[in-house]
């Protein structure tokens, strides 16, 4: 099964009309980002390990070609220019050019799969599941989608028909 979800965007920089990670463009033949400004960016030595925040993520920067940029009022904000790069952003990659080709696979999502999710969300507080392992979780879910489905089952066709189909 693969999934289509698209990236997400949780910079402000373009708001506050500043560059962002979308501007900067990633060579993959090669392992350089490519900044608006046409300038290589190299990977930096060192690879943060954030334990705490996520997964490793690569440093890509070119101190000497930012220090004459004309674009420099454009960057956010930082001592050290750089662009980070999570070691496993190609599969994200992956999965955002499988939905530029099939652009219509949000719409189908929304229409099948987003209502259904939400309204299991809001019947479960929308915060966490009540059990803790594995197995009792996915019997927690298969419980909750029962109720989902014999809900949806009254409203479509009443309370008759449906205690027809149990006795039966």
């Amino acid at each position: 099964m693969l999934p289509y979800v698209p990236k997400t965007l949780t910079s402000v920089h373009a708001k506050r009309g500043l560059f962002t990670g979308w501007d900067f463009i990633y060579d993959a033949g090669h392992d350089p980002y490519i900044c608006p400004a046409g300038q290589r960016l190299t990977e930096g030595l060192v690879r943060s390990d954030r334990r705490t925040e996520g997964d490793a993520m690569d440093h890509y920067r070119n101190l000497t070609a930012c220090l004459d940029c004309a674009l420099e009022p454009r960057c956010p904000p930082a001592e050290t220019r750089r662009v980070r790069r999570w070691v496993h952003e190609d599969v994200l990659d992956a999965m955002q050019e499988r939905l530029d080709r099939m652009p219509d696979a949000m719409k189908i999502r929304r229409q099948t799969v987003e209502h259904p999710f939400g309204t299991l969300k809001a019947w479960m507080g929308a915060t966490h599941f009540l059990t803790r392992t594995l197995a009792t979780v996915r019997t927690e879910m298969r419980v909750q989608v029962l109720a989902y489905d014999m809900k949806r089952m009254i409203q479509i066709f009443g309370v008759g028909p449906l205690m027809a189909a149990i006795r039966a």
